[in-house]
C-alpha cells in the first residue's frame, strides 16, 4: 500500500469521492475542511537571494537545487557581520570602552546624512563610535561602488584620525588647563577608590568599638575568694553535724570593726521615724541575738572584701 500522511486524508477522501469509491461523505468530512490540519514542512527551504547566502552557496548557478539537496536552513549573513568582525581583530580594545544602553522614550532618529551624501565618517561626528565606522564602510560598498577591502581601509583610516585628534586635543587641553591654574576634581575611579577606602577604615575602627563593647559588657563580674580549707571532701557530713549542733551559716560580708550607724546621731525632725522604721524592719528579718549586732553596723559603709561577719 502506498504511504499515507495523516494530514492528506481529507485530500484522499476527496479523490475517493470523486471516484465513487465512497458513496457518502464521511461524518468528519467537512469539519476536517473548515480546519484543515497544518500542512507538513517544505521538503526544501525557499529559494533566497544572493544578499544573504553563504560565499560558497551564493557561487553555485542555482541556489533553489543546491539548497535541495540540504534539509538545514543556510546561515544569515550580512556584510556588517563580516566588518564588524574585522573591525574588532584589528581593534580589540573598542569592546573596551563604556556605552550607554539606556532607551529613550522614542526610538533615535537616523542622521539626516545618509547613502551617497555621506563621504567622510567626520559627517556623523567628530568622535565616531565603532559601529558608525561599520556603517560608513558598508555605505561606501552600496552606495558608492567600492569594494568590501577599500571600504573597509577607507572607514578605518578615518576612524584613526579623528580619534587621534580627539586624544591630542584633551591632551592639549589639559595641559592648558595645568599652565593657568585650573584644579580639577576628582575622576569616576578616584571616587570608587575614595568609597573603598572609607569602608576600610569602618573596618579597621570596628575592632576597637567591639572590644570596647564587649568588656562593657563585662563589666560586672564575681570575684570569689578561694579561702577553701585544704583536706578531703565529707561529703556534706560536717555540713549535717553543724546542722545538728544549730551552728547556722551566715552569708553577710564581714565587718573589719563595728561601726556606728549615723540613724544615731541624726538630728532631723524626722530622725525618730527613721529609726522606728529600721527597727521594725531589724525585727522582722533578724533573730533576737542578731538584732544587736545589726543596729550596731552601718551597711552603707561595709567593706565587701573580707570574710563574712559571725553574729554572737
Amino acid at each position: 500500500m502506498p504511504r499515507r500522511f495523516a494530514g492528506q486524508v481529507h485530500k484522499q477522501a476527496s479523490r475517493f469521492l470523486r471516484a465513487n469509491l465512497l458513496k457518502e461523505e464521511p461524518a468528519w468530512y467537512q469539519a476536517v475542511l473548515e480546519n484543515p490540519p497544518l500542512p507538513l514542512p517544505p521538503r526544501a527551504p525557499a529559494s533566497r537571494t544572493r544578499f544573504d547566502l553563504s560565499p560558497a552557496a551564493s557561487t553555485s548557478s542555482d541556489p533553489t537545487i543546491a539548497s535541495s539537496i540540504s534539509r538545514r536552513p543556510f546561515t544569515i549573513n550580512y556584510v556588517e557581520d563580516k566588518l564588524r568582525r574585522q573591525f574588532f581583530h584589528d581593534h580589540p580594545f573598542e569592546a573596551f570602552r563604556p556605552v550607554s544602553l539606556i532607551e529613550s522614550a522614542k526610538i533615535q532618529d537616523e542622521h539626516p546624512i545618509q547613502g551617497k551624501q555621506w563621504e567622510r565618517l567626520r559627517q556623523h561626528g567628530r568622535n565616531p563610535t565603532p559601529e558608525d565606522a561599520i556603517r560608513y564602510a558598508v555605505n561606501l560598498h552600496e552606495h558608492h561602488g567600492k569594494s568590501l577591502t577599500y571600504a573597509y581601509a577607507a572607514a578605518v583610516a578615518q576612524f584613526r584620525s579623528l580619534r587621534s585628534e580627539r586624544e591630542v586635543t584633551i591632551a592639549t587641553a589639559k595641559l592648558e588647563a595645568d599652565v593657568i591654574g585650573i584644579e580639577f576634581g576628582r575622576t569616576q575611579v578616584e571616587r570608587v577608590f575614595g568609597l573603598e577606602e572609607k569602608a576600610f577604615d569602618t573596618w579597621a575602627r570596628r575592632g576597637p568599638t567591639d572590644a570596647s563593647a564587649l568588656a562593657a559588657r563585662k563589666r560586672w563580674k564575681a570575684i570569689v575568694e578561694k579561702n577553701y580549707a585544704t583536706g578531703t571532701w565529707s561529703g556534706g557530713k560536717d555540713y549535717v553535724r553543724l546542722w545538728q549542733e544549730g551552728v547556722r551559716p551566715s552569708y553577710l560580708p564581714v565587718l573589719d570593726k563595728p561601726v556606728l550607724t549615723a540613724v544615731g546621731r541624726d538630728t532631723a525632725p524626722d530622725a525618730a521615724a527613721k529609726q522606728a522604721v529600721a527597727k521594725a524592719a531589724v525585727d522582722k528579718m533578724l533573730t533576737p541575738r542578731g538584732r544587736a549586732a545589726v543596729l550596731k553596723i552601718d551597711f552603707m559603709a561595709l567593706n565587701t572584701n573580707t570574710h563574712p561577719p559571725s553574729f554572737p
